[in-house]
């Protein structure tokens, strides 16, 4: 019998959760998916009905859980979806045979978009925005959970940073770009999508009425 460390998450323990009315299998190699989180789901969701956009990536896919979403939502769909870490692009894997889409999902070993190719419809993720300071103060069942998924440097941000940088080149002209954000980091990565290029389009507010989903355009 494997021995159960203190402070295990019991979504670990127990081996799945729920997400968007899905189970997903989760392990330590993956991040447990958050109810707030589903706002990301809801919204590329609405940004696709309304503009018909159809290829989609989804950066740091973890578990699966927001490309396996939305690919069940849009049927005509085309995702790519990628992560740094070997065993979230396993268990992201089996979790889409569980739910009938391996075959409608292409999964990417991707260090970001260092192994991305072609443009996009809409790249949505959901990046690491905890700051080193406060990834500290975590509660101790957080901290069971993979760092690399969680810490954003030393401000929270590096990662939006890299991945706004970045995105112009992989999203087609008035493509969009949705992540989820941290709490108080709005107007520090608003000034980021402006410094690129990007124009802010909203912000979205999750059902704590926290800033949480944020969506900007490319257009050249």
């Amino acid at each position: 019998m494997k021995t159960i460390k203190p402070h295990t998450p019991v979504q670990y323990i127990i081996g799945h959760t729920e997400f968007c009315g899905l189970d997903f299998i989760v392990n330590e190699d993956v991040l447990i998916p958050r109810p707030e989180t589903e706002l990301l789901v809801d919204v590329a969701t609405e940004i696709i009905n309304e503009r018909r956009y159809l290829r989609l990536l989804d950066l740091g896919t973890g578990s699966g859980n927001i490309a396996i979403a939305l690919t069940k939502r849009i049927p005509d769909c085309k995702m790519v979806a990628s992560d740094i870490s070997e065993g979230a692009i396993e268990v992201a894997r089996v979790n889409a045979e569980k739910h009938g889409v391996s075959g409608r999902i292409e999964f990417i070993q991707s260090d970001l978009f260092e192994n991305i190719e072609g443009k996009f419809d809409i790249i949505v993720s959901n990046p690491p925005y905890i700051a080193n300071d406060e990834f500290k103060t975590l509660q101790k069942e957080v901290l069971m959970e993979p760092r690399v998924a969680l810490v954003g440097g030393e401000d929270g941000i590096d990662f939006y940073r890299k991945i706004i940088s970045a995105s112009p080149r992989y999203l087609i002209n008035g493509g969009v770009l949705v992540m989820e954000i941290g709490y108080g980091q709005k107007a520090g990565i608003l000034k980021i999508i402006s410094q690129n290029g990007m124009k802010p389009e909203d912000v979205r507010i999750d059902h704590n009425l926290i800033d949480r989903a944020i969506i900007a355009r490319w257009t050249n």
